[in-house]
């Protein structure tokens, strides 16, 4: 691993890609709430971790043109908003996740003519999760297929399930599933077999996104891939997972 910039970076809300959209994201953070538990003899505070959180803010240009910024976030829904921050578009890059609500989408116009919408989203249910992408930033497909096996963590199962993020920005044809394969050495002795708990729900449309969560007592098998099925000839999408790496990680 490297030192590196944010340049290329993508960033997707419910089934959009609003990366060129997004001039600056100004807040890709959670952790756990501070729990004060300070005994009157102690000479300092003591603390618990509590409940996990997160959330995104962001800035976005006004662009009203189809699967753009303001027909995404205009709506202001009640219910829950997957957000994903791509860092960068190569598998096994990391991914910050989020199930969110978004409670705001506020223009402010410049004297200089600009014209930006603050957005800020917070966690709702899971606190923020860091994976890594099993497909390189967004993927088109134009048939089912197996996509290409991303290995993590080198040298080891690990043995607390995992979770999965799936946006769709596009789709022609009937339907398809996206579901994940596990092996322990990339086919060469053992064959990819699916993952327990690891297929999303069959799409026929676009701007659709899932979260789906394994058993997290589950062991998961060091090489991931994703596999297509179902009958299309146009699907684009992107998948990050998400290992859990010790007992207790999902809220």
């Amino acid at each position: 691993m490297a030192k590196s910039s944010g340049l290329g970076d993508n960033f997707y809300v419910g089934g959009y890609d609003l990366s060129g959209d997004t001039q600056s994201l100004g807040r890709i953070g959670g952790g756990a709430e501070l729990l004060e538990t300070t005994g009157i003899d102690k000479s300092g505070i003591e603390r618990l971790g509590g409940t996990r959180s997160g959330g995104f803010d962001f800035e976005s240009y006004f662009n009203d043109a189809a699967a753009a910024a303001h027909v995404a976030l205009k709506p202001l829904p009640r219910t829950d908003v997957i957000m994903s921050y791509y860092r960068g578009t190569t598998q096994g890059n990391r991914v910050a996740n989020l199930v969110a609500k978004q409670v705001s989408y506020d223009p402010t116009r410049g004297n200089d003519g600009s014209l930006t919408y603050s957005v800020t989203a917070e966690s709702n249910g899971y606190g923020i999760e860091w994976g890594r992408m099993l497909t390189a930033g967004k993927q088109t497909d134009g048939s089912a297929g197996n996509g290409t096996g991303f290995q993590d963590p080198p040298g080891a199962s690990t043995t607390f399930g995992l979770q999965a993020y799936m946006h769709v920005f596009a789709f022609t044809g009937t339907s398809v599933v996206v579901k994940l394969q596990e092996s322990q050495d990339n086919a060469s002795s053992d064959a990819y077999a699916d993952v327990t708990g690891g297929a999303f729900a069959s799409v026929n449309g676009a701007n659709v996104t899932e979260r789906i969560a394994t058993s997290n007592s589950q062991t998961v098998e060091e090489w991931l891939r994703i596999v297509t099925t179902g009958t299309f000839s146009n699907f684009v999408f992107a998948v990050a997972v998400v290992r859990n790496e010790i007992a207790g990680q999902v809220f």
